[in-house]
């Protein structure tokens, strides 16, 4: 049985050590499209080291990604096709402003196991902590399509009423046709991003960006349009991923702010708002 549900929830957590430095924050914001205009006091925030700041979504980098979606389906009672797995969303608490450089302890487990019939939904947490304490919590929700009917919990909604009213601000952001090859080298190395063959077998026309990279660029965005571009602001993240994004397409970034909170919606614009990001809420102080 590729999923064994009791195994993979009694399962004993993994803890290990995690570093990153200067070099690997301005990678992965170089990935998330950080840089344009390179002189532009803005980016450079998130570019030069002597002015370095940290959006917290390089949470799902640090430490070069650790676990992962890929090495997080190696745990215990989980052994399913590479092909057949979809990020589905991602949930990120901010316990303090993450530090340029650092070291801390890393602690996963399977947070949950949903049964949806015709696929699994696998949470995977990640809890970090360095010698002052909690850094983050970071949740990814992983569809594995096909692995469903094992006879368990169906599991909560994710779904949120949509924004009432039109938008307060609206962005349109392009992506670099070469955005997934530079984004990858942050950590995920899962080959539906470069491969073409590979895309084909996961049923995709060509490969499709990370979806993590898709919401990178929609914080930093939320955090220049509306937080005053002060990462140190957002306190947590979450988001459901309801379409794929292919490398060159434009992103149109939809904000709704209210109090202590903002709701976002990202489509496609060239395949007619097709959906990308749903049920997206960034919350500050």
């Amino acid at each position: 049985m590729p999923i064994d549900a009791a195994k993979a929830l009694a399962a004993e957590p993994r803890t290990g050590e995690i570093s990153w430095n200067s070099k690997d924050v301005q990678l992965y914001h170089l990935g998330i499209g950080a840089g344009l205009p390179a002189t532009d006091p803005d980016e450079l925030r998130y570019t030069l080291e002597s002015r370095l700041h940290v959006l917290p979504s390089f949470a799902t980098v640090a430490g070069a990604g650790a676990p992962g979606v890929i090495s997080g389906l190696s745990l215990p009672g989980i052994e399913v096709d590479l092909a057949r797995v979809l990020h589905g969303g991602q949930s990120l608490t901010v316990h303090r402003p993450i530090p340029a450089t650092g070291t801390a302890t890393a602690t996963h487990r399977i947070a949950g196991l949903y049964d949806k019939g015709k696929a699994a939904v696998l949470v995977l947490r990640t809890e970090v902590a360095d010698a002052d304490g909690p850094l983050w919590t970071n949740d990814a929700q992983i569809f594995i399509r096909g692995e469903g009917g094992f006879g368990g919990d169906r599991g909560p909604s994710a779904r949120l009423e949509p924004p009432a009213g039109e938008p307060a601000r609206t962005v349109e952001l392009p992506t670099r046709e070469d955005q997934a090859l530079l984004y990858r080298l942050s950590g995920d190395w899962n080959p539906l991003h470069a491969d073409p063959e590979f895309a084909k077998v996961a049923g995709f026309d060509k490969p499709i960006l990370h979806g993590l990279c898709t919401y990178g660029m929609t914080l930093k965005t939320v955090v220049g349009t509306l937080l005053g571009g002060d990462v140190t602001r957002v306190r947590s993240y979450d988001t459901r991923f309801a379409g794929v994004v292919y490398p060159g397409e434009t992103l149109r970034i939809r904000m709704w702010p209210g109090d202590g909170a903002v709701r976002v919606a990202v489509s496609s614009v060239e395949r007619d708002d097709a959906p990308v990001l749903a049920d997206t809420v960034v919350e500050h102080s």
